[in-house]
């Protein structure tokens, strides 16, 4: 009898989940964006081009606009970055000899911001994706460093593209599935074990774990590594998602609100 009561409560929730608060389709709310309060660094002086902050990996190439590379990062393995006048720097990366990144990033006159213009995708046969910024300066460039170099806090997106900012869930049997127009997406179940992740080059494993009936906890993994820790929770109404992205390498924290679609 007690095994049979234990059978007949579970039920439901099993079901639930085959329809859960999260199916469908989310667009994040660019306005509600709420980025890192640390600051991204960069320095561009005497031919040479380093980001301290960039993970997976931190960045030091020779700025001379040719092919350089770049080891230890699973996007990339060549950078190019080319000052085009004092205030203007653009970078392109590359994966396997293709263009996998292009990006322009202009300082503003009075050097207090600059925009970044950035276009790419997670590997060379993947879908494009497309992110405009704003980009306020919060330290000051070295002595004789091009005008990009300093510490940045990203300040707003004016543009992201439909591959970035949509994202889609699907209940399972204990479990979820994640899919992305970038061509991202896991099956995962509730259990803490670890689950492939697919379309990322950066990201090769997922768990989840249930936290409430409309909170979900995902860690994502690299090679065994833990790299991201993502809380995910929906509305008492079901028509928006708050994702908190706790960024274990970077040591940052990322907030999107999505909307359902």
């Amino acid at each position: 009898m007690k095994k049979l009561i234990l059978v007949v409560f579970a039920l439901p929730l099993t079901m639930a989940w085959a329809q859960s608060p999260f199916d469908g389709t989310w667009k994040a709310d660019l306005s509600k964006l709420k980025f890192p309060a640390k600051p991204d660094v960069f320095e561009l002086k005497d031919g040479t081009y380093k980001c301290s902050t960039c993970v997976p990996t931190k960045i030091d190439v020779a700025a001379d606009g040719q092919d350089q590379k770049v080891s230890g990062n699973p996007y990339i393995d060549t950078l190019s970055v080319k000052a085009v006048d004092a205030k203007t720097v653009e970078i392109v990366a590359k994966k396997d000899a293709k263009i996998v990144g292009k990006e322009q990033d202009v300082v503003s006159d009075d050097g207090d911001q600059f925009t970044s213009d950035w276009t790419g995708r997670n590997s060379p046969d993947s879908p494009e994706m497309s992110v405009k910024a704003v980009h306020k300066r919060v330290a000051k460039a070295p002595a004789g460093a091009h005008a990009i170099s300093g510490s940045w806090r990203t300040e707003k997106a004016t543009h992201a593209s439909e591959s970035i900012v949509t994202i889609t869930f699907k209940g399972i049997e204990n479990g979820m599935v994640m899919s992305q127009p970038n061509g991202a997406s896991y099956s995962a179940k509730f259990d803490g074990k670890d689950y492939p992740y697919k379309g990322d080059p950066g990201t090769t494993a997922v768990s989840l774990r249930r936290v409430g009936d409309r909170q979900i906890e995902e860690t994502d993994k690299y090679n065994g590594k833990t790299i991201a820790v993502v809380d995910m929770t929906v509305a008492p109404d079901s028509r928006s998602l708050t994702t908190v992205v706790h960024d274990k390498r970077a040591g940052t924290t990322f907030t999107i609100v999505s909307d359902k679609q």
